[in-house]
């Protein structure tokens, strides 16, 4: 029996050591290819891959969560309305939801119920801040709805132009170029103005995002391409109406936007016409659909920040099929075309003392949030602060192979023109024409390999 007490006494003081250790890093071949997220990572390949809170979060932070999820899922109506008021008068759709299926990506329609794609409008110049200067009658973008008795600002049009592309081996693949006309205009649009196409992009794994330190951005910049590998990426300072300073872009597709909160109000305000904290006026500010009520802001800053709240907490779906052959060639294709330039595999987040979860994580996210000229090709002629015409975001890939599941027809690049991983890469120009010059003369195995690769992120 003293034996035993012994040998249990020497277990424990075993673990207790184990247990206070000091935090090391993991070693190389102690780390789970897997685990995208880090420890915010899910382990779930279905239809709601993109829905889960992240591990760990406390009873009282789970119910914040979930407010916020059924928060962003609430359709709103137009006012008065005892609950979720505020509609309008105009927008681009009903909900957070309807835009972003499952919590990952849209479809590249207008003026449906599940209609993911707006377009941003814009004049010659930038504005007092160095944004995009709004177009008189208009704003910086056009809402194609509107409540009963008011009318849209506009109506767009969107056809495509399909022509082919040939491989180094003769092999052939359609391209489809979009192009986009504004037409039932409410007003008369004087002068010339630029329009921007922007597809709902996922909101899952946006607080690991955000939690990326600003020094780690500066780290991958290169606007002068120093290291001349042809790449050359830059931060988007962008105005913060909170703080009322310049701070680093890092979501939406043209990193203009500095944080979460500034996003989601953002999105409450212009795509669907609810003012909040953030912006109290509304989007029809000096319009004739203007309403005459005196309600604003519309949305309790409570609810504003529930949303906010669960967008940060999303986990991200884990890696898939990494001890694949077929995977791992792809992989290094991908890293030998240099994709892994722009698309940074992994990255280390800072410090979050509000949710410890999302702290120091080895993430998989592969993007640098950084700008880069995309070629002719992607150019909007958009200027977005410091992001001229042709530079978009590098797109996090992490669930990208997903999608599908998610969002039952799968669309890709900023706009959705691409109905294949294939098509998408193939789109690419600019700072990335060397990568799909790599692309256009692999062999049929090779390009199948590193989109197989792409499909396992």
């Amino acid at each position: 029996m003293k034996k035993f007490f012994f040998l249990l006494s020497l277990s424990v003081l075993t673990l207790s050591l184990v247990m206070c250790r000091k935090a090391v890093p993991f070693a190389e071949e102690d780390y789970d290819e897997r685990l995208t997220g880090g420890w915010a990572t899910v382990f779930d390949e279905t239809s709601k891959a993109f829905s889960h809170a992240v591990d760990g979060l406390t009873g009282r932070d789970l119910r914040m969560h979930e407010l916020g999820d059924a928060s962003f899922e609430q359709t709103f109506v137009s006012a008065p309305s005892p609950v979720n008021n505020g509609l309008g008068p105009i927008f681009n759709n009903v909900s957070c939801i309807s835009c972003h299926h499952n919590d990952g990506k849209g479809i590249p329609t207008v003026a449906t119920p599940t209609s993911s794609l707006l377009f941003r409008i814009s004049t010659n110049g930038r504005d007092a801040f160095g944004g995009p200067v709004p177009v008189a009658g208009y704003g910086n973008q056009i809402q194609d709805l509107s409540i009963f008795g008011k009318i849209p600002e506009a109506k767009v049009d969107i056809r495509y132009e399909e022509f082919t592309v040939a491989y180094a081996d003769g092999e052939q693949v359609s391209l489809r170029k979009p192009v986009y006309e504004l037409r039932q205009t409410y007003s008369t649009i004087s002068g010339t103005y630029a329009l921007s196409p922007r597809l709902a992009p996922p909101v899952f794994g946006l607080g690991l995002l955000e939690n990326i330190p600003e020094s780690t951005l500066i780290y991958y910049a290169d606007e002068q391409d120093a290291d001349g590998d042809g790449i050359s990426g830059k931060i988007n300072y962008v105005y913060n109406p909170e703080t009322k300073r310049r701070e680093p872009g890092r979501f939406g597709l043209k990193a203009n936007t500095p944080t979460l909160r500034v996003q989601v109000a953002g999105a409450y305000h212009q795509d669907m016409g609810i003012t909040n904290a953030v912006f109290p006026v509304e989007s029809s500010w000096q319009q004739p659909q203007l309403d005459a009520l005196n309600d604003d802001p519309e949305l309790p800053d409570s609810l504003l920040h529930a949303v906010v709240f669960y967008v940060q907490t999303l986990a991200v779906p884990a890696r898939r099929n990494v001890a694949d052959p077929v995977v791992k060639q792809g992989k290094l294709l991908f890293a030998q075309a240099k994709c892994s330039g722009c698309h940074i595999p992994e990255m280390e987040t800072g410090v979050n003392l509000q949710i410890p979860q999302l702290s120091h994580q080895r993430i998989q996210p592969y993007t640098d949030l950084l700008l880069h000229d995309m070629g002719e090709g992607l150019a909007d002629g958009y200027n977005d602060f410091l992001a001229n015409g042709k530079e978009w975001k590098t797109l996090p890939l992490w669930g990208i192979g997903l999608f599908e599941k998610t969002n039952g027809t799968p669309y890709y690049l900023h706009d959705g023109r691409a109905r294949s991983l294939e098509e998408a890469i193939l789109w690419h120009g600019g700072e990335a024409e060397q990568s799909k010059n790599a692309f256009l003369k692999m062999s049929r195995a090779e390009r199948n390999a590193l989109i197989r690769f792409v499909r396992s992120l």
